[in-house]
């Protein structure tokens, strides 16, 4: 059985939602890092400050893991949503924004040394951001079984 596929209007916003604004803001926040490196003085080719080496070896830490976090998510949640953009397309758009700027929010959290780490990344929001990858999931799974024909 095949299945013809139809590229609705509004998939640009899937575009624009889900692939430019992540790499833009993997740009910013990849800036973030940059910026963290010269405060706390860690050079490349050191991913992370070793502690009791680096002296703000946490601090700087923290900022990477936020940006981290986010590269290490952006490539499945990207085909997901490209995916299940082309059946739910304004969903997804929007989860891209939530998606995007959640990761941001997370980011602050978890780089702000007077919030405890275990629970940081999400005390200035960065939760948010489940809701965009949970709309992507859901709608890549909705595609996959439009197109098995599960319903």
């Amino acid at each position: 059985m095949a299945y013809t596929l139809e590229i609705p209007s509004e998939y640009g916003y899937v575009v624009l939602g889900c692939g430019v604004l992540p790499m833009m803001m993997n740009m910013y926040m990849g800036g973030k890092v940059m910026n963290a490196r010269k405060e706390y003085n860690v050079p490349y080719p050191n991913c992370y400050a070793t502690p009791g080496y680096h002296k703000k070896a946490d601090e700087f830490n923290r900022v990477q893991r936020g940006h981290m976090n986010y590269s290490e998510n952006l490539l499945g949640y990207t085909v997901m949503s490209f995916v299940g953009g082309f059946k739910h397309p304004i969903i997804i758009a929007v989860g891209g924004v939530l998606y995007s700027f959640g990761s941001l929010l997370y980011l602050t959290g978890y780089s702000d040394t007077s919030i405890d780490v275990t629970n940081a990344r999400y005390k200035k929001g960065g939760a948010i951001k489940w809701i965009g990858f949970f709309a992507s999931f859901y709608s890549s799974v909705s595609m996959a079984g439009t197109i098995i024909g599960w319903w």
